[in-house]
C-alpha cells in the first residue's frame, strides 16, 4: 500500500511538471479562476470541514475552526484576488547612470511545482493559505496533510479533486514514511509547517535536490507584562491567546514574563479570566481537546515533572468536573516557580499549560528571551514607550503583537514567518506571492548604448570613456 501511494506521488509530480512546462506563465485569468475555485471550496463545505476537524480532535470548537481557519483563508484568497494584477505587473527598477538609456525591469516568474506539508493543529488554514500564495504566483501544487487528522485529510483530498484537475492542485495522503518521500521530491519550492526538529530533517532532505524551503516552525513564544500595562486587559488577552485550540497553536504564548512579586496576583486574575471563557470543560464544545493520546500524555508528563520538582501547579477546572479516562481534554494549567531545567521550560509546550516567570527589570526580561532560541512570536503589554522600543530593538522574533495576542498573523499586508529555530522565509499576501515566484531581473539595452566603445581593441577612446565612468559611478 505504501509503495502504491509513493507511485501516486511520483505520477502526480510528473503530471504537474509536464503541465507547467506547457503553461509556464499562466495569465491572470487562469490564476484568478484557480483562486475562485479555492474560495468556492472554502465557502461551500464549511460544515463538512468543521465536522471532520472536530472528529479528528475528539472535540474541536466549530466556532474556532470557522474563525481561525475558514475566515483567515477566505480573507487571504480575497486579498489575493484584489491585488493579483498589481503583484504580477512588471516592476520598474532604477537604472544607474552609465547604463542609460537602457532600463531595468523585474518580472515575477512562476517557479513550477510547489510542495506544501501542512500540520494537524490548523489543518485547513495551514494547508490552504500557502496554496493560495502558490496558485496566485502561477504554480502547480501538491499538498501532504498530516496523518494525525485522517478524517480531514481524506475530506481535503476529496474536495480538491472535485474542484481542481490533478495537474493543477492535488492532495497526497499517507503516514510519516509518505511524508519523508514527499519532502524528498525535487520540488521547485517546499513549504513545511511543523516542529523545529522535523523542520531540520525536511531542510536536509530538500537540500539533496537544492530545493528552496520555507520553514514555519515554532518555539517558546514569550508574553511580557511591563509594569506599565493594563493588567486586566493583558490577562484577558493572554487567557484567550493561550487557550485558543487548547494552546495547540504555533504562535500561542508559551510562557509569561511578569514583574517581580506579581506572579501570584496575575495567576489569580488568569484563573478568573479562564473561568469566564470556559466555565465548564468536559462537555463544553468551545474547549478543544488535545489531538492525540500521545500528545496528551506528553503534556501530563510535563506537568507531573514540574509538580514533583516543587513548582506551584494550579489546574483551572471551574466546575470541578471529572473529565474521564477517555477524554483528551486537559484542564488549563498555570505553573509558577518552575526550574529552568524542566521540560516545561525547555520545550515548546503546545498545550493549555502556562508557566509564569518573574523578572526584575527590563534588562532581565530581555536577557531571558535572548538566552533561548529565537521565538516565532513575541507579545508585549504596556504603555511605556521606552521599554517597548527596547523590546522591539533588542530581541529577535518572527513577529510581534503589542497589547494583544496573535493578531500579527492575520495581517495580509505583512509577512508571516519565523527566524532561526522558529523558521525561515515568509508568506501571506504579496510576501507569499513573492516566496513562490522567481523575481527575474531583466535589462533592456538601448540602441543608443555606448557599450561597444568599451570593447576590444582597447585604445584612447576606451581610456577616455572609462575615465568618465569612474567619475560618475
Amino acid at each position: 500500500m505504501l509503495q502504491t501511494r509513493q507511485d501516486v506521488l511520483g505520477e502526480r509530480f510528473r503530471l504537474q511538471r509536464a503541465a507547467f512546462e506547457t503553461q509556464p506563465f499562466p495569465e491572470i485569468g487562469v490564476r484568478k479562476d484557480r483562486l475562485k475555485r479555492l474560495l468556492a471550496l472554502t465557502e461551500r463545505h464549511e460544515a463538512e470541514i468543521c465536522a471532520a476537524i472536530d472528529a479528528d480532535f475528539g472535540g474541536r470548537s466549530a466556532h474556532e475552526t470557522r474563525l481561525a481557519e475558514l475566515f483567515v483563508v477566505r480573507a487571504g484568497i480575497r486579498h489575493a484576488l484584489s491585488h493579483l494584477r498589481g503583484w504580477m505587473r512588471e516592476r520598474r527598477v532604477a537604472t544607474t547612470m552609465p547604463f542609460l538609456p537602457g532600463r531595468n525591469r523585474l518580472i515575477a516568474q512562476p517557479l513550477g511545482v510547489v510542495g506544501i506539508v501542512s500540520p494537524w493543529n490548523y489543518p485547513f488554514q495551514l494547508a490552504v493559505a500557502p496554496v493560495t500564495a502558490a496558485l496566485a504566483a502561477g504554480n502547480r501544487v501538491l499538498i501532504k496533510p498530516s496523518e494525525l487528522t485522517p478524517a480531514f485529510s481524506a475530506l481535503l483530498a476529496k474536495l480538491v479533486a472535485e474542484h481542481f484537475a490533478p495537474d493543477e492542485l492535488s492532495v497526497i495522503t499517507g503516514d510519516a514514511e509518505m511524508g519523508k518521500a514527499f519532502v524528498s521530491m525535487p520540488f521547485d519550492h517546499l513549504l513545511f509547517t511543523g516542529s523545529t526538529s522535523v523542520g531540520r530533517q525536511v531542510a536536509i532532505a530538500a537540500a539533496a535536490n537544492l530545493t528552496p524551503v520555507t520553514l514555519e516552525l515554532g518555539g517558546k513564544s514569550p508574553a511580557i507584562f511591563d509594569p506599565s500595562c493594563d493588567l486586566d486587559a493583558a490577562v484577558s488577552s493572554v487567557a484567550y491567546g493561550k487557550l485558543l485550540n487548547a494552546g495547540q497553536t504555533c504562535i500561542a504564548p508559551d510562557y509569561l514574563l511578569v514583574p517581580k512579586g506579581q506572579a501570584e496576583t496575575i495567576a489569580a486574575k488568569l484563573a478568573m479570566a479562564i473561568a469566564k471563557l470556559y466555565p465548564t470543560l468536559r462537555d463544553n464544545p468551545d474547549y478543544t481537546a488535545i489531538i492525540s493520546d500521545r500528545h496528551h500524555k506528553r503534556l501530563r508528563d510535563m506537568i507531573v515533572e514540574a509538580r514533583d520538582a516543587g513548582a506551584e501547579v494550579t489546574e483551572i477546572n471551574p466546575a470541578g468536573e471529572e473529565l474521564g479516562a477517555t477524554s483528551r481534554k486537559l484542564p488549563p494549567t498555570l505553573v509558577r516557580n518552575a526550574g529552568a531545567n524542566l521540560r516545561l521550560m525547555r520545550e515548546e509546550i503546545f498545550g493549555p499549560v502556562l508557566p509564569i516567570v518573574e523578572y526584575n527589570g527590563i534588562d532581565e526580561a530581555i536577557g531571558h528571551v535572548n538566552r533561548a532560541d529565537r521565538p516565532l512570536a513575541l507579545y508585549w503589554f504596556g504603555r511605556d514607550n521606552g521599554n517597548r522600543q527596547r523590546i522591539l530593538h533588542e530581541t529577535v522574533a518572527g513577529g510581534v503583537t503589542i497589547n494583544d495576542c496573535m493578531l500579527h498573523l492575520v495581517q495580509e499586508n505583512q509577512p508571516f514567518g519565523g527566524v532561526g529555530a522558529s523558521g525561515m522565509g515568509a508568506y501571506h499576501g504579496e510576501w507569499g506571492f513573492r516566496t513562490f515566484s522567481k523575481e527575474k531581473p531583466v535589462f533592456h539595452q538601448s540602441r543608443l548604448s555606448a557599450g561597444a566603445l568599451l570593447r576590444p581593441p582597447y585604445g584612447k577612446t576606451f581610456e577616455r570613456l572609462f575615465s568618465l565612468l569612474r567619475h560618475i559611478t
